[in-house]
């Protein structure tokens, strides 16, 4: 009892005296906060643990209703500066189209080049009828493939390492950034195409924008947000103007088949003043770019689910 009646407050496992500092040794070894069962977890674990964790799917219907906006900003742009629908009336494309002949029914209902694929069907069927009268159908069909190709890798990618993984949600959007980014680097530093030109600097870029955008689609679907796809509107419109509770206070499907043919008469504008201005489709691509990589950023700082195990 003597040999420790010198020291005060001292535990059993301390340090011995040494040079009258008896608790400098043991006081570096001893945990700041206490509990010293366990050190803290490396990063690379935290991060790994954050990677593999499913996002939650509540509220989630917000960055899917943010996609109508590039969308609607990608297809504006691409029909002012690759065609206009009104060349469905006459298997020509005007010269010098301007914005009031997009009307407003063609606009919803067949609203893109490079999105909705059954405008696209129509206009390789006119093509074949008569292929010498117009290059449109052309890019339709390579839009058309392209975004069945894209369907094929995307809905894959998401159903081999689990849908709502966030590292795969990271990823997919990742991906379709690079492929705005490689569009609008080609449109930038290309060459200039004329509209009824069929050339690579016209065919590459119809085809990268038509490859990435079914990456959205394919993330509405392992969300569950069936409805949001953010490449068509006709089945929204459909299905608004039929909801029996349209008119209530409170009613949350009808908030997102609302918000979303807005949000994209939203992008749709924007697309338009690109396209009228210096900057072109190339602009257009290089917002849709950094608006796809916030979304990068907006998955990986999700809420995840909660998990079993508690650290």
């Amino acid at each position: 009892m003597s040999s420790t009646s010198g020291n005060y407050g001292s535990v059993t496992n301390s340090a011995p005296v040494v040079n009258g500092d008896s608790h400098a040794h043991a006081d570096e070894e001893q945990p700041l906060l206490g509990g010293g069962g366990g050190a803290r977890k490396p990063a690379s674990k935290s991060l790994r643990k954050k990677l593999t964790t499913d996002v939650q799917r509540d509220w989630a219907d917000l960055v899917l209703l943010a996609c109508y906006i590039i969308t609607g900003l990608l297809d504006s742009s691409s029909i002012s500066i690759w065609g206009s629908f009104v060349s469905m009336q006459t298997g020509k494309i005007p010269s010098k189209p301007s914005l009031p002949t997009i009307t407003a029914r063609s606009f919803a209902f067949h609203s893109t080049d490079t999105e909705q694929k059954t405008g696209n069907t129509v206009y390789i069927g006119l093509g074949l009828a008569a292929p010498t009268e117009s290059t449109r159908w052309i890019k339709s069909a390579t839009s058309l493939i392209s975004f069945c190709l894209g369907s094929f890798f995307f809905s894959r990618f998401h159903r081999f390492f689990s849908p709502k993984k966030r590292w795969v949600l990271c990823a997919s959007f990742i991906a379709q950034t690079l492929l705005c980014v490689a569009a609008a680097v080609i449109l930038t530093v290309g060459p200039a195409a004329g509209k009824d030109e069929i050339a690579w600097n016209v065919l590459v870029p119809i085809a990268l924008i038509a490859f990435q955008s079914c990456g959205q689609a394919v993330t509405s679907r392992a969300l569950k947000y069936n409805a949001l796809t953010s490449v068509v509107l006709t089945s929204i419109y459909c299905d608004l103007f039929s909801d029996a509770e349209l008119f209530s206070v409170h009613n949350a499907e009808r908030n997102r088949r609302v918000g979303a043919p807005v949000l994209l008469l939203v992008g749709a504008i924007c697309g338009g003043l690109f396209a009228h201005s210096s900057l072109g489709i190339a602009g257009a691509l290089w917002t849709a770019a950094f608006l796809k990589f916030l979304i990068v950023l907006s998955w990986f700082f999700w809420p995840g689910e909660p998990t079993s195990d508690e650290e």
